[in-house]
Formats: C-alpha cells, sequence, structure tokens
C-alpha cells in the first residue's frame, strides 16, 4: 500500500471513528434538558474524541486533495456509509437490512467504477 492510500483510508476509517463516537457521547448524556444536555456534552470523552477525529480527518483530507483529483479523491470517501452501517450493526446492535446491504453493494460498486483509471477513447 502507498502512501497516499494509508492517507486516503485514513479519511472514511477516521469518518467512521467520529460517528461511532458522536452515538456514544449522545448515549452517554442524559435528557436533563436543553443546558444540562449540552453541559454534559461539553465535558464529555466521547465528543472529545469526536472532535479529535475530525480535526485529524481535516488535516488528511486536505494532503489526499493535493495529490488527487476532487472527481477521484470524493467518491471515496463514500466508503464511509458502508463503514458506518457495518459499525452501527457490530457496536450498536443496531438492524441492517437488506435492501441497505445492497445499497452498500451499490455503493462499492459505484466507488470501483469512479475511482477506476479512466482510458480515453
Amino acid at each position: 500500500m502507498n502512501r497516499l492510500s494509508a492517507f486516503w483510508l485514513a479519511v472514511p476509517v477516521l469518518n467512521t471513528a467520529q460517528q461511532l463516537l458522536l452515538k456514544q457521547s449522545a448515549l452517554a448524556i442524559s435528557q436533563t434538558g436543553e443546558t444540562g444536555w449540552l453541559a454534559q456534552l461539553f465535558v464529555s470523552p466521547w465528543f472529545a474524541g469526536a472532535i479529535l477525529a475530525e480535526i485529524v480527518c481535516f488535516f488528511i483530507w486536505m494532503r489526499v486533495l493535493s495529490e488527487l483529483d476532487l472527481a477521484k479523491a470524493f467518491p471515496l470517501s463514500a466508503i464511509s456509509y458502508v463503514f458506518i452501517l457495518a459499525s452501527a450493526w457490530l457496536f450498536f446492535g443496531e438492524p441492517v437490512t437488506i435492501v441497505e446491504i445492497g445499497g452498500s453493494m451499490l455503493i462499492m460498486l459505484g466507488v470501483w467504477c469512479l475511482s477506476s483509471p479512466s482510458h480515453s477513447a
């Protein structure tokens, strides 16, 4: 795996981590009203982890964009949808339907089509 591939793969992994951390922070805070909820959010280690993941992801994404065409780089980020679906099932026991699995397969096929080297006719 070349360096750019490692950088690129970090983007959907960090996006997934961020969403998992946000979900966990939402589950961890109690429903004590708007002000209490917000105060709990800002002291949540889950929320801090989500913010850190987003910041790191931003810098990696800037690096990826500096080396890839936007039309190639951005579709690759769609893999996050597949990672998040699988992770929500694995870590939170969220149900996954056959339609969602089919949609994930279509996303992967679309990413493959969009990221494949194009050949001029």
